[in-house]
């Protein structure tokens, strides 16, 4: 008999510790609990139609395993945006497969994130210096996203003139990667933006252009100069974004040489796998007088307390909080982990080491080209970077190549495309020009290496790059290893501690869960290869998206959203082209609460709809009459709600149902934020109470890592009428009969990142997805009730109960104590835990959420902290000089010259417990608007 992994995943798993939760709570069993939770009228009569019983661990190993080698990981030369790459052993194992780096939290808390921040810094830092511009995010989703939010960024920065003019046409060249043609489609139509696709050689611009985006080195693999065409551009006052390949800036000159705007790509192929589609990071850099139009995070270098160089997110607010459904963006998660393990790439490897890389792959390319050419073949370019276009009979070729185990891109049935990289071989040069000699019935002869460049002399780099000196001190491994792991100690995560954060739900990610992605089965898989090689993804994919369709209730499941926003943003556009298909496409109303969180409004936005604000009682719930009065209001164009359930302040609101029913009589459509989804799963359902599609936050209830602020996956759930307009893609055949055009650049999203919660289902099974749920609860009312005394729970049900989470009421500490919840914030980290949710959604709050992972142990050991930290507020009201307004305090300051009115051990440790692990803040108290103010940001050291 093996162990359940409910119960290592589980942190309460003995009665003893549950029934003295469940004494503090006042209730007398669970059952009792969720009863006075979760209203009747939505309890689901039978348990979820999946297995009762979960796998083991060992089992689940063996099945994971069996679904890893039915892939065939084919040696690929398809590229398209997606390359084999050298990924350094040592940052796989010490950052890839450490949960110190990938349990950590976004950076909001930047005195205990220090370590990322540089990590991030440093991928900022790189594609800023390869790219030639001034300023860079710390990364994005993909090419395709990156290039839509390009679009997005200079259609905002149009004139006031253009505005008036109506200048709405985004010039795109036509060789260009067809999924970014595809999202800039998908993300085009609803802000009106007319997309001109055309050649850019021979393409006149009109004045009614906001823009220009091409594609660098060209899909087809042509170098291309467009300084003139950049030129001609801005002389009618249109921008230019370039989607330029990072590893061929090694070699070709930098876009902000030539005058491009806007940067953006994908940082795959420098130290990520392919992973079947991803994640990998997506970048965007841009000139610094575009800074405030830049979606995304920005880390930038600013200085603490002491006057210590300390790094922060610059610009820090998202604009979505601000901006709401005025946002150009509604980006949130980007794949941190993967900018973090590209950065590293970089620091390895310095600039000699990114050239060598990319010389391999254009030589490579040209020693084919040569060959081809000697054969009387022709080439759509003689002027390439790493990919080749040739004309021949693609059947023919295609037949062969498979019989090598290799693929090649076929863009049509007359041309076969090859993109070669920095892991090609001599053997492997010599085995692909045997097929194209083969394929014209002759044998091959003796490849002999080219070693002259293929690039346009005006268009090779003379600039250099990666000068900094990060990037030229960590060659050895040792070196590499030890850097990394001075990086890491400077960083709280759930390898040390529990991380509260009310709505993220910072849950274990079980190790049994995150060995898989390692499988080469699942790493090497190239998104667009022959689906016969990819049964294993394909087996795991369907099994996926039908176990998450059973868990919400619905009838299909689309996983191509790579972020919970992009999920937010893909429902909304499902929902909009049912009432299109229905001839209601003039339906473009959408009620929000007041209490949603922001990417929900912005997200709306960003589908082309108009926002109407219901508001919120006094209790923190939907006021019920005003919805039913805007909605009804509102009947002839309401296209649906947006209600996040159990709601943005953790209670399940009993008349949701009612909800639901006004907006359905009104025409709409409901969509369900499945952010809360936690306190949902094997209790209740979406579909089960009513609503039409939700999205899930794969990286909070289903067990996914939060990577430092991504990866995310964001798939959405749709009932029967809504699964044909699941979204589709341009290269491979996936999404509904009238499928809206893709949202991400894969067909299947971060495809590497399912069998995570693959196996977290699996492995729980019903039974246990069903306790993983209660516990949560549990959880949340037994900290909620522990901190009654001191804490004011300032919203709760209508039984006096939470959810699976709650919000501590600070309001008044300010005036008593003079001290805010940022204080406090502060202070928790001398006691080695990550903040709660800062006042969201409400001003001076905590938003505490234990998930279901917490042994009561540490749960005990937060709340000892929280009412250890109170005790010290009472006692420095009226003082200025406070242990808990310098907050935190650094192993530095506490080893020099000491002139505070407490003791150092008052400020080390406060409670006995923390000598047994303390963890030192790098840097103490940061100066957020110095850092605003001197914007840096780039690793200058």
């Amino acid at each position: 008999m093996f162990d359940k992994f409910s119960e290592r995943h589980i942190g309460v798993s003995n009665e003893k510790d549950l029934k003295a939760m469940l004494d503090v709570i006042g209730v007398k069993s669970v059952d009792e609990l969720i009863s006075q939770v979760i209203p009747q009228s939505i309890r689901l009569r039978k348990p979820l139609a999946l297995p009762a019983e979960g796998m083991s661990e060992y089992e689940f190993a063996a099945h994971i395993r069996e679904l890893a080698d039915r892939n065939q990981p084919y040696r690929s030369f398809i590229g398209m945006g997606y390359y084999p790459s050298a990924v350094p052993a040592v940052v796989t194992r010490n950052v890839f497969e450490n949960p110190a780096w990938y349990t950590s939290y976004t950076p909001y808390q930047a005195e205990i994130s220090q370590g990322r921040l540089e990590a991030l810094l440093n991928f900022q830092t790189a594609v800023i210096s390869l790219t030639g511009m001034e300023i860079g995010n710390c990364s994005l989703l993909d090419e395709g996203t990156a290039a839509a939010e390009a679009m997005a960024m200079m259609f905002s920065l149009r004139s006031r003139d253009a505005v008036r003019e109506g200048r709405n046409q985004l010039f795109v060249d036509r060789n260009i990667f067809p999924q970014t043609l595809d999202v800039l489609l998908t993300r085009s139509e609803p802000f009106g933006i007319e997309l001109i696709v055309d050649d850019y050689d021979e393409y006149e611009f009109t004045g009614r252009e906001f823009g220009a985006i091409v594609q660098y080195p060209a899909a087809d693999g042509r170098v291309r100069d467009y300084s003139d065409f950049t030129a001609a551009a801005h002389a009618k006052g249109a921008l230019v974004t370039v989607a330029a390949d990072l590893l061929s800036l090694a070699l070709l000159k930098a876009p902000g040489e030539w005058g491009a705007d806007i940067a953006v790509g994908s940082a795959q192929r420098l130290g990520t796998p392919m992973g079947f589609g991803g994640p990998a990071a997506g970048y965007m850099t841009t000139r610094e007088a575009f800074k405030r139009n830049m979606p995304g995070r920005i880390i930038g270098v600013s200085v603490d307390r002491l006057g210590n160089k300390a790094l922060r997110m610059a610009l820090q607010m998202r604009e979505q909080h601000i901006k709401r459904e005025r946002a150009t963006s509604n980006i949130c998660t980007a794949s941190a982990l993967m900018a973090s393990m590209t950065g590293f790439y970089c620091v390895y490897n310095g600039p000699e080491g990114l050239r060598r890389a990319a010389e391999t792959a254009h030589l490579a390319a040209a020693t084919v080209a040569r060959a081809l050419e000697a054969m009387d073949y022709r080439l759509a370019s003689k002027e390439f970077f790493d990919t080749l276009e040739v004309e021949a009979e693609a059947a023919v070729v295609q037949s062969l190549a498979l019989e090598q185990g290799i693929n090649f891109y076929y863009p049509s049935e007359g041309r076969v495309r090859m993109s070669f990289d920095e892991v090609t071989t001599a053997a492997e040069i010599e085995t692909v020009v045997s097929i194209f000699a083969a394929a014209k019935g002759k044998k091959a002869k003796a490849v002999k290496a080219v070693t002259e460049s293929c690039v346009p002399t005006a268009l090779r780099r003379q600039s250099p790059y990666l000068q900094e000196p990060v990037f030229n001190a960590y060659r050895s491994e040792s070196a590499l290893m030890r850097y990394i792991k001075k990086l890491e100690l400077r960083d709280i995560s759930l390898a040390n501690s529990m991380i509260s954060l009310g709505s993220c739900t910072m849950k274990l990610n079980a190790a049994a869960l995150m060995q898989p992605l390692s499988l080469a089965g699942f790493q090497n898989m190239h998104p667009f290869a022959p689906a016969d090689q990819a049964k294993g993804y394909m087996d795991l994919i369907a099994g996926l998206e039908q176990d998450l369709a059973t868990i919400t209730g619905f009838a299909a499941c689309s996983l191509q959203p790579n972020s919970g926003a992009a999920g937010e943003y893909t429902g909304l556009m499902v929902i909009r082209a049912y009432h299109q298909s229905r001839g209601q496409g003039y339906r473009n109303v959408v009620l929000i609460p007041a209490s949603a969180h922001g990417t929900n409004p912005a997200s709306a936005a960003m589908a082309g709809m108009k926002i109407v604000t219901v508001t919120c009682d006094e209790r923190g719930n939907i006021d019920v009459a005003d919805l039913e009065a805007k909605a009804k209001e509102h009947s002839s164009e309401l296209c649906g709600l947006m209600v996040t359930y159990p709601s943005t302040h953790g209670d399940f609101e009993s008349r949701i149902r009612e909800i639901v029913d006004a907006v359905h009589d009104a025409g709409g459509q409901v969509y369900m934020d499945g952010a809360n989804m936690n306190a949902q799963v094997g209790l209740t359902n979406p579909g089960y109470i009513g609503a039409d599609v939700c999205h899930l936050n794969l990286h909070k209830t289903f067990a996914m890592p939060h990577g430092g602020g991504g990866p995310g996956v964001g798939p959405i759930c749709v009932a029967e009428h809504l699964r044909a307009f699941l979204p589709s893609h341009p290269v491979v055949a996936t999404g509904g009969d009238e499928g809206i055009t893709a949202v991400a650049s894969a067909p299947w999203g971060s495809a590497l990142l399912f069998p995570i919660t693959y196996g977290y289902i699996k492995m729980l099974g019903a039974e246990g997805l069903r306790r993983a749920t209660e516990m949560a609860i549990v959880n949340a009312n037994y900290m909620s009730a522990a901190l009654a005394a001191e804490y004011r729970t300032y919203y709760s049900g209508e039984t006096g109960r939470v959810g699976h989470e709650m919000i501590l009421d600070l309001t008044s500490f300010k005036k008593d104590y003079n001290i805010d919840c940022g204080d406090i914030a502060h202070r928790l980290m001398d006691y080695g835990f990550h903040a709660p949710t800062l006042s969201f959604p409400v001003h001076e709050t905590l938003m505490v959420e234990p998930t279901e992972s917490e042994p009561k142990e540490e749960m005990d050991r937060f709340i000892e902290a929280l009412i250890s930290i109170k005790r010290e507020c009472e006692a420095a009201a009226g003082q200025a000089d406070n242990v808990v307004a310098n907050a935190p305090h650094t192993a530095r300051e506490l080893a020099g010259a000491w002139e505070h009115p407490y003791s150092r051990d008052e400020a080390a440790f406060p409670l006995a417990w923390i000598g047994e692990a303390k963890f030192f803040p790098y840097v103490s108290k940061i100066d957020n608007g110095y850092g605003d103010r001197n914007l840096c940001c780039r690793n200058c050291e």
